[in-house]
């Protein structure tokens, strides 16, 4: 019997894996067995046990894993499960990964009649355990038109963005503005504090004027004033996100303000704790003028 092959079960997979299982076969892996398990308890997803068994009758895979080179380990790495998979089938890359790699991904994919689609995500685990978030679909018409019933699963506004490797240009793009406010958001508090404004006014400020975002809107009253950075995106997958916007600016030749956000984040990262979240791009601030804006006084 056909079904859907799910790889990777971190924060964000997990529930999108039980959401997808409810409309699909779906068999499920990660290399942590635990990840494994507390799917597959509670949903109809089913576990696979041999991942080199899996492939001929897969008719869609979609991976939730965290960078390219994993991507490409799974696809055409040791085992290479591209290889297995018959031709019609469908793959669906939605983690966050290079654009480069995924058009030869996908060119490698269409050879042996496999259609390709990225379709990375945008909303964080509150929206992955209620189906709505965003996603930026690449690939051709006909791919994604088919991919459609799957990312239907676990996002309510999907956009077709371009041709494969589009979806995750603009996941990185987004990521990128998404990260810029919050450091300019920071800085504008940090400022205001200087000259005699409570960050909580700033923000009010802020959340009442033009300089909104979701930066003013969600990420400061909840995880930067109250000192708790608790988002559960962490800083590192930001800064990979932000270094392939980079890296796609260095092709157009003349984007400063890319440039400037992501040097001064990735210098500030080593005065972080391993697992930094990325709202604690506010306490590279602080470290470096000893102005904190929130409740805990951040170290």
């Amino acid at each position: 019997m056909s079904h859907t092959l799910f790889l990777g079960l971190g924060r964000m997979g997990a529930p999108m894996a039980r959401l997808h299982a409810e409309a699909f076969e779906t068999h499920v892996f990660d290399v942590f067995p635990d990840a494994v398990s507390a799917v597959v308890e509670g949903s109809s997803a089913r576990p696979v046990v041999d991942l080199a068994s899996e492939g001929a009758d897969v008719d869609a895979v979609i991976l939730m894993l965290p960078t390219s080179r994993h991507v490409e380990d799974a696809l055409t790495g040791e085992g290479a499960l591209l290889e297995r998979l018959p031709a019609g089938s469908l793959v669906i890359d939605m983690g966050s990964s290079e654009p480069g790699s995924t058009r030869s991904l996908a060119a490698a994919a269409g050879e042996r009649g496999v259609d390709y689609v990225d379709a990375p995500v945008s909303g964080g685990i509150a929206k992955a355990e209620t189906g709505e978030l965003t996603i930026m679909a690449g690939g051709t018409d006909d791919a994604v038109a088919r991919a459609m019933p799957h990312l239907e699963t676990v996002g309510s506004s999907i956009v077709h963005v371009g041709p494969a490797g589009a979806g995750h240009a603009a996941k990185a793009l987004n990521n990128l503005v998404s990260a810029t406010n919050i450091a300019a958001a920071t800085e504008a508090v940090l400022i205001a504090k200087h000259f005699g404004i409570e960050p909580a006014a700033m923000i009010e400020v802020l959340n009442a004027s033009t300089g909104m975002s979701q930066a003013t809107q969600v990420k400061f009253p909840q995880h930067i004033l109250p000192g708790t950075y608790a988002s559960k995106f962490a800083y590192d997958l930001m800064l990979k996100d932000m270094g392939i916007a980079r890296r796609m600016a260095d092709e157009v030749g003349f984007a400063p303000v890319t440039g400037a956000a992501f040097d001064t984040l990735s210098e500030g990262r080593s005065a972080l704790g391993e697992h930094a979240d990325h709202t604690e791009i506010a306490r590279v601030y602080t470290r470096a003028t000893g102005i904190s804006i929130d409740e805990g006084h951040a170290r």
